[in-house]
């Protein structure tokens, strides 16, 4: 699926393309609508980025098994692509 965000709308948060999905990514992570590595896959940020841009936000972290192991199939198939 496609979003398009017009200029009209971003102008006023003064926030880039890519700061607009960080924000997304956080909120979903926070509502429980997406696991952390699904959210930090939104964001385009690595584990420890998506972490800190959630600590300054106050958010805690809740990784679990199943963001574990979503975690560890990425790599494993980065692994398996090299």
């Amino acid at each position: 699926m496609d979003v398009h965000l017009s200029d009209e709308l971003l102008a006023p948060l003064r926030l880039t393309e890519k700061e607009v999905l960080i924000e997304l990514a956080i909120a979903l992570y926070a509502s429980g609508k997406l696991s952390f590595g699904k959210a930090r896959e939104l964001a385009g940020l690595d584990w420890v980025r998506f972490l800190q841009a959630l600590s300054a936000r106050d958010i805690p972290a809740h990784y679990n098994q199943e963001d574990f192991e979503t975690d560890l199939s990425a790599v494993e198939a980065l692994s398996a692509s090299e």
